[in-house]
This record gives structure tokens, sequence and C-alpha cells, in this order.
């Protein structure tokens, strides 16, 4: 024979037995059970656990460690592009650059996405980005991106059309410079 237990749901205290507002209700207590607890140990962590408690993989997997995406490194000036140039000639890396206009939706659509093309090509090689409105005009020739190389202008892809045409070309114009 099982008990029989009212429960009412109330704002008073439990100390009350029954609530004007709310009639009691009646639930047998084997319908209630309390959670059983396990404990779950791994090593340097023991976890406690309530209720059902399935197979864990534990096996150590190899962590990706690259990053999603990598900011694209502002160029404020022509002193500060020709230092970004002997930079990398100096080091033997090509550079993208990417000009973008600040007010420009497809320049802002196209960014994340350049962002995420850089983590590809992460560490060895470089991408900036200039706002052509804030720098001399006779260092901007037109929107676009461009893949440079020992100070010289080795490809460019120009943009205003759809952002994943431009990152397939720009794709392209990297790995084809590889090649050479």
């Amino acid at each position: 024979m099982s008990e029989i237990v009212n429960l009412s749901p109330s704002l008073r205290s439990l100390n009350t037995k029954n609530s004007p507002l709310v009639p009691p209700r009646r639930v047998s207590s084997s319908f209630y059970q309390q959670p059983r607890l396990k404990f779950l140990s791994f090593p340097g962590k023991s976890i406690l656990a309530t209720g059902r408690v399935r197979a864990v993989d534990a096996r150590k997997q190899e962590v990706d460690d690259s990053p999603v995406s990598v900011e694209l490194g502002p160029i404020s000036s022509e002193s500060h592009f020709d230092e970004v140039m002997e930079e990398a000639q100096r080091v033997g890396e090509s550079v993208v650059i990417v000009w973008m206009a600040a007010w420009c939706r497809k320049c802002i659509y196209l960014r994340p996405k350049l962002e995420k093309l850089a983590a590809e090509f992460y560490p060895r090689l470089r991408f900036y980005h200039v706002d052509v409105n804030a720098v001399p005009y006779k260092l901007v020739s037109r929107a676009g991106v461009t893949l440079w190389r020992d100070n010289q202008k080795q490809a460019e892809v120009i943009g205003g059309h759809k952002a994943h045409f431009v990152v397939n070309e720009v794709r392209e114009m990297i790995e084809n410079d590889s090649i050479t």
C-alpha cells in the first residue's frame, strides 16, 4: 500500500498544510522517486551526475588550434603601407591588401568572409585593409583586393559582385601565386 501525499503549489511557506487558493493534489509516493546519484571520474576531475548516465567517449582527440578568422590589419597611411611592404619583403612573404571604404555595404559584408579566408592562409600570408577614404589618393587606384610580393603588385581582384565570387577569386589568386 502506498502513502498519499498532498502537494499544493503556493507562494506561502512549506509549513502551511493547505492553500486556500489552490486545491491540493493527491500524488502517490510510488510515483515520485529520488534521483540516483552517480559519480563519474576523469583524470583530475570528478563529476556528480543525477539520472541516467550514458557512455562518454573520452578518447584523446587532436585539437585544431588554428584560428577561425584573422582580423585584417589596418593600414592608415602611406608610410605604414611602405613599412608593411618592407617587412613582407624582408621575411619573403606575400601580402594581401583589401582596399575598401567604411561606408561601402559590399565591403562591410565581404570583410568577415575575407577574415575567414585569411585564417586559411595564416601565418604564411598576411592580410591588411586600407580605408580608401583615409589615405592619400595616389595610394589608391580603385577598390578591390591586391596581392603584393617583393614590393610589386602581382595580381588584383576587383570587387563589386557577390561576396562568395570575390572570396573564390581571391583564393585562386593566392593559390596561383604560391605555384609560381
